[in-house]
């Protein structure tokens, strides 16, 4: 069994011992660690709480603690049902609630479940309170309430309706230009919220053609969640069997979004937000910011249109503060997450794939010939496992001294640049594992850079004594 305690929320595998798996008792833990956290940074205010799920089998028993938790401290309960991660942020700010939990594991498999944390703004919350959230749930300084004094109760499943005329409503989001190109579109929802909520913009947006795939509500995904290429070869093949334009898919949460050609060949979670910001910035000229694992093209296509890249630190709360910080038009992550900041600063499929649509049918161009417009980079995404009881810094910082004749970025793990070649390793905030991301101009040159950067990890693990 795993659990995990982080600033950007609690994440675990259901069942086992309190303590070593997401169990009712870690649940109530923490969410009233969070309640008291929100009471004590909104003083003086009756408390508001957006809760929402994605379709997962435990989400119905996992919101139903973190309900009772939140109404037995005191704290009114918005319950938007089965939802998204972003729907749920824009209904934190479109109900002035002081903050929002999301019970989704995102990309983790369907035995995980985790609770994610936002502030008033919609946002996830910074380093200092996400510290301070798990330093209450490890201690004993929370205090329900009394009978008199418990939260109320209120249902609304209206909010993926209000998230999408948002959507429609901005101002590059052409939806007359989307419904008379008539295009045909498969979606592989993996069983989620997703089979909701992106049939019903894409129905929005002149889009009846749809060829639905995973989209039960069952929460038992079809095949490994993350949508990264060896995961999503099902759609791939079903797109050229049924002559679709193109191919959607995203994650349980829908804050992912993955994209297929017409070829059936995957666009690249990567280049998800670099054709979106391309058309941003086409139109709207300005500075973006990705993580420091994402691909460099999106440096290169803002620096062509005029803007600054800027690079932050890995997580999206990191991304978010970074854009606020350089006033950027666009940003994301690599992993296929759209930061709008027009719409709200989170990760938003049902957004990137409205402004992708309106870029497609304007360019005149098939899915495949608009991917070929962009610089060609490859990334490699590996993970190796860890002892529990391993120094990361210490290994990390034998790397740095070991190619100290490189460029070397340690704000998060360690990035080290080859050339037009880097690679970036660092501990993963949702699973014990590092991460190591690489990027060449090859596929083959990115696995040889990753591979070589994994035996040197290897190596070091196996010489540590504490192993």
């Amino acid at each position: 069994m795993s659990l995990i305690k982080s600033i950007s929320g609690i994440r675990g595998t259901i069942g086992g011992y309190p303590g070593e798996g997401l169990t009712p008792v870690d649940i109530v833990r923490f969410t009233s660690a969070y309640g008291s956290l929100i009471k004590t940074r909104n003083p003086n205010k009756k408390i508001r709480i957006i809760v929402g799920r994605d379709a997962r089998p435990s989400g119905k028993m996992v919101s139903d603690i973190v309900t009772g938790t939140l109404l037995g401290s005191g704290i009114d309960v918005i319950d938007i049902g089965l939802t998204t991660t972003p729907t749920a942020e824009i209904a934190v700010t479109g109900e002035k609630a002081q903050g929002g939990i999301i019970i989704t594991a995102s990309h983790n498999p369907v035995n995980w479940n985790a609770l994610k944390l936002l502030n008033k703004e919609g946002e996830f919350l910074s380093a200092v309170d996400g510290e301070e959230t798990v330093r209450l749930s490890n201690g004993h300084d929370v205090i329900f309430s009394e009978v008199k004094d418990i939260g109320k109760y209120t249902f609304d499943d209206t909010y993926i309706r209000k998230h999408i005329d948002k959507i429609l409503q901005l101002p590059f989001v052409d939806t007359e230009a989307i419904k008379n190109a008539k295009l045909k579109v498969t979606l592989d929802a993996v069983n989620s919220t997703g089979g909701i909520a992106v049939p019903f913009l894409l129905n929005e947006l002149g889009i009846y053609k749809i060829d639905r795939l995973n989209c039960e509500l069952s929460g038992e995904f079809a095949h490994n969640p993350e949508p990264l290429p060896e995961n999503i070869t099902e759609i791939c093949r079903r797109i050229v069997q049924n002559k679709s334009d193109l191919g959607i898919v995203v994650d349980p949460d829908v804050d992912r979004l993955a994209l297929v050609t017409e070829l059936g060949e995957p666009f690249g979670e990567e280049y998800t937000l670099v054709a979106v910001a391309d058309y941003i910035l086409e139109h709207n000229p300005g500075n973006t910011v990705s993580n420091l694992s994402s691909t460099q093209a999106l440096k290169t296509i803002t620096e062509e249109r005029g803007g600054k890249y800027y690079a932050s630190a890995v997580g999206e709360v990191n991304v978010v503060e970074m854009m606020k910080q350089t006033n950027a038009v666009i940003g994301g992550e690599g992993n296929g997450g759209v930061i709008y900041p027009d719409l709200h600063y989170g990760r938003d499929a049902l957004a990137g794939i409205a402004l992708f649509l309106t870029h497609l049918v304007k360019s005149g161009k098939t899915c495949s010939g608009l991917r070929s417009t962009y610089p060609s980079f490859f990334i490699s995404k590996n993970k190796i496992g860890f002892p529990t009881d391993l120094d990361i810094n210490e290994i990390l910082g034998k790397i740095i001294k070991k190619y100290k004749n490189y460029p070397v970025i340690n704000i998060d793990g360690v990035k080290i640049q080859f050339g037009n070649e880097w690679v970036h390793l660092r501990k993963s905030n949702t699973e014990p594992v590092i991460r190591i991301y690489a990027e060449s101009d090859l596929p083959g040159k990115a696995d040889n850079l990753a591979n070589m950067i994994i035996n040197d990890l290897k190596q070091l693990i196996n010489d540590n004594p504490s192993t």
